[in-house]
Formats: C-alpha cells, sequence, structure tokens
C-alpha cells in the first residue's frame, strides 16, 4: 500500500461515462479506475477501479452501452460517487494527474461530480495530458491520437474502453512513446537519415521554449537533472516532453466545453468564405481527394478537396422532411441543431462518392463506427435524405448560429437575411418547417468522434 502522506506518485485515471441524447442531460459517471505510478521507475504501486451507479439508470442508453459496453445491469448493485468519493479524493488530490484527454473530459466530468454531491474536488499539483503531449511530440505518425491508434501502432492489442485497462494502456503508450524518442533526440541524424520516422513526424509546437523541466505543470522535484555522456561540461538538453506553453494553452480552454465536433464547423466554415458553392453536376468525381490540413486544436482533421480546394455544395429547392432537431446536444448540454431534407439522385451521387473516399481514408487508422451521409430506409418510395447541420458559438451564458439564414418572399424575387434577436429554437423552427422548400449552401466536414465517423453537411447559407 500507498502512504497516504506520501503524494509524489503519478496518479493516471480515467472515466466511463453515459453519452447525452437529449438536451441539458450531461454526462453520469459509470466507472472510475486509476493506478499510481513510480515516476522514477515508471512501475505501477497501486490500482483501484470500481463501477459507479448513476441516479437514474435511464440515462444508460444504447449509444452510451455501445461506447464501452457497461450496461444497467452491470451497475444497478455499484456504489454510487457519492459513496466513493473519499476514496477518489484520497487517490487523486494533492497528486500529479495523468491521462488521455483529461483535461478537456475526465477533469471536467469530476469536478461535476463532486459539485453534484457538494463536496470540494481534489486538486492536481501538475497535469499530464498525455493527448496534449504526444500530439505535440510524437506528432501523426501513428495517425489520428486516439489511444486505440497509439496501442495498435505498437503492438499493445485492442483497446477495452474500460477504465482500468485504459489507464495501463496509456502508461504503456507512453513509456514506448518516450523510448522512440529518446532514441531521436541522442542521434537525429543517423534516425533522420535513415528515416526511421515518418514524414509526419514533424511536430505542430508552439513554442521551442528552453526549459527542462518534466512535463508537468509545475515541474516535479523527483526527475534528476540532466547530464552529458561525461556527466560534466555541457549544456543540458531540452526536455523532449515538455509542455510549456501548450498545456496552458488547453487548461485556459478546458472550461470551453465545445466538442471536437462543434469546433470543427466552426473553424470549417470560417476557413471556407472565400470558396465558391458547386451544383452537384459540376462535381467531377475522379477531381475529389482527401488531404489532411492543420487544426487550430490537436491532431491534424482531413479535408474533402475538389480540384485541390475544398469541396462545398450548392442545391436548391431542397424540400424539409423533418424540421429543426434538437436531440442532440454538445458537452455543455446546447441543443445541436439539424434539420433532414429530401436529397436528388445528383447530389446522392456526389455524396456517396465522398462519403467512399472518406470513409477508406479514415478505416486505415481508426476503428470507429462509420454513418453513411446519404440515410436510405428500403421499402420507403420518398427516400433518401441527409441532415443539415446548424452550428453554434457560445456567446456568454447563450449561443447562436452561425449560419445565414434569408428568407424569400413567394410573391416575389426579393430575398431578406432574417436576424434573429436572440437564441431562440422556436423562432428558427417557425422558419423552417416540413414541406418547406430550401435553397442549401453547404460544406462536407469529416468527422471522427467517440466511436463515430462520417461526414457532416454544415450549412452555410439558408434561403427558405
Amino acid at each position: 500500500m500507498v502512504s497516504s502522506i506520501d503524494r509524489s506518485e503519478i496518479a493516471f485515471f480515467d472515466l466511463e461515462t453515459t453519452v447525452p441524447t437529449r438536451h441539458g442531460q450531461g454526462f453520469a459517471i459509470l466507472e472510475f479506475g486509476s493506478i499510481l505510478v513510480c515516476p522514477r521507475k515508471l512501475v505501477e504501486l497501486e490500482s483501484y477501479e470500481t463501477l459507479v451507479r448513476p441516479h437514474d439508470l435511464s440515462l444508460i442508453s444504447t449509444l452510451s452501452v455501445r461506447a464501452n459496453g457497461i450496461t444497467a445491469d452491470a451497475v444497478v448493485s455499484a456504489p454510487t460517487f457519492s459513496d466513493i468519493a473519499d476514496k477518489v479524493y484520497d487517490i487523486l488530490h494533492g497528486r500529479i494527474w495523468a491521462g488521455h484527454n483529461i483535461i478537456r473530459f475526465d477533469c471536467v466530468r469530476l469536478r461535476e461530480a463532486f459539485a453534484q454531491i457538494n463536496r470540494p474536488p481534489p486538486e492536481p499539483k501538475g497535469t499530464i495530458d498525455s493527448l496534449a503531449l504526444l500530439t505535440q511530440r510524437f506528432g501523426r505518425r501513428a495517425g489520428n491520437m486516439k489511444m486505440a491508434t497509439l496501442a495498435d501502432y505498437f503492438g499493445l492489442g485492442k483497446q477495452s474502453h474500460r477504465s482500468l485497462d485504459d489507464v495501463r494502456m496509456n502508461l504503456e503508450v507512453l513509456k514506448y512513446c518516450a523510448t522512440v524518442l529518446f532514441l531521436e533526440s541522442s542521434l537525429p541524424d543517423i534516425f533522420t537519415e535513415n528515416s526511421w520516422v515518418s514524414p509526419n513526424a514533424t511536430t505542430r509546437t508552439r513554442s521551442n521554449a528552453n526549459a527542462t523541466g518534466p512535463s508537468t505543470s509545475p515541474s516535479s522535484s523527483n526527475s534528476p537533472p540532466n547530464q552529458s555522456a561525461s556527466g560534466v561540461g555541457q549544456q543540458a538538453q531540452p526536455d523532449p516532453f515538455d509542455l510549456g506553453p501548450l498545456i496552458d494553452k488547453i487548461e485556459n480552454e478546458a472550461m470551453e466545453e465545445e466538442p471536437p465536433t462543434a469546433a470543427a464547423e466552426t473553424a470549417a466554415i470560417s476557413d471556407t468564405d472565400t470558396i465558391e458553392f458547386l451544383d452537384p453536376d459540376q462535381v467531377s468525381i475522379p477531381s475529389v481527394t482527401i488531404s489532411l490540413v492543420p487544426f487550430f486544436r490537436g491532431p491534424q482533421k482531413i479535408q474533402i478537396l475538389h480540384r485541390n480546394t475544398p469541396l462545398q455544395i450548392r442545391c436548391n429547392a431542397l424540400k424539409i422532411r423533418f424540421g429543426i432537431s434538437t436531440k442532440f446536444v454538445d458537452q455543455a448540454g446546447r441543443p445541436r441543431l439539424s434539420f433532414v431534407v429530401d436529397a436528388p439522385p445528383n447530389l446522392c451521387g456526389v455524396l456517396d462518392a465522398c462519403d467512399n473516399i472518406a470513409k477508406r481514408f479514415v478505416d486505415s487508422d481508426s476503428n470507429s463506427e462509420w454513418r453513411p451521409v446519404v440515410s436510405r430506409k428500403p421499402g420507403f418510395y420518398n427516400s433518401p435524405t441527409v441532415r443539415l447541420q446548424l452550428p453554434t458559438v457560445a456567446e456568454g451564458d447563450s449561443a447562436r448560429w452561425i449560419t445565414e439564414i434569408y428568407q424569400k418572399e413567394s410573391s416575389s424575387l426579393s430575398v431578406e437575411r432574417v436576424m434573429f434577436s436572440r437564441y431562440d429554437v422556436a423562432e428558427l423552427e417557425a422558419l423552417i418547417r416540413p414541406g418547406s422548400l430550401v435553397d442549401a449552401c453547404f460544406l462536407l466536414d469529416p468527422y471522427d468522434y467517440r466511436q463515430s465517423a462520417g461526414v457532416r453537411l454544415v450549412a452555410k447559407k439558408l434561403i427558405v
């Protein structure tokens, strides 16, 4: 057993949670797993795992079970978070925390859980987010930065999406990455000349500050000083694991609660404002390609191109099948607005082709379930359909949609932009009604998030 007084160990931890399916639902913790690791030897000293019963078992939806395999029956006899709060606090408080994407997800969920039981949350003395660290230092040589992809790259087996297994896998991935980076930093000329690393190994470092401390913030006193082979007379080399300003930036953004999908929509729209829209008949399928482009948060993202420019489509007189949906929410509980339109044959042909091209690219390094962009239901004469997303951005305590929406007067050809005084979904529902026709300009935005992948159609301009 590790003494509760000794707080020098690194606490790797992971949460498995429910997946929200409606507005304002939030997340519920279903499992907590952790290991305490010696920072000098990187060996496991102690472990703890437990299932957690949420206050409402109905929160465990089919989507939630598909994400981690934890069913309502599995947790019905498990302790509540209140029951394990003392143990979790003792494991984490005052230690260095480590995990994959913990700054954006696990740390936020943990604070929410303690707030719900009116308890102060544990506080770390430093944080190691392996997603941020490896994105910066290891690059995309292993593909995307998912734990499953990194584990497959090093032959560590398949990720189970269970807390204790995942934190142990996280530690092993860090060990392997550290070894590779150590070898490269020791003999950079040899490894570069012999092409031991892929061209994608160049990392997107935000700063090359001359930091020599370890990858936590603040730095740990347990790490030995850098020394040359002779031990004297040479300048210490920069620590290849120093996160520097990157961790500070991510920690500052951690409470924004904007999921990658929403961020991707917003960034994609702003990046393509000057690119023209093509009618489906103007799209040449052989000219459609996939490219990796820099992303302002984390790893690169994939983009669908047409003759080397981002593909954007204009399609007129689309019939609205289903009006505004608020079924899906982002991590902050805001509705992710969308609506469904009938898809004509020429549009289906373009989207199917783009879907297949993107799927082949994503399948090369992902185990996510692919969701076709065109929805077809056999036996329905009025199929197929596509869903158009209306991305939103936060503005203080409220939000707004960034799609330009215009209204066409039926008695004339005049078109006027609709200006919404506030974020009012009911006002939007009255405008986008089933059976109405809409001219839509949209971009194709591939995504791979929380075990789901596909191509999202993000509306930039609508004329109703």
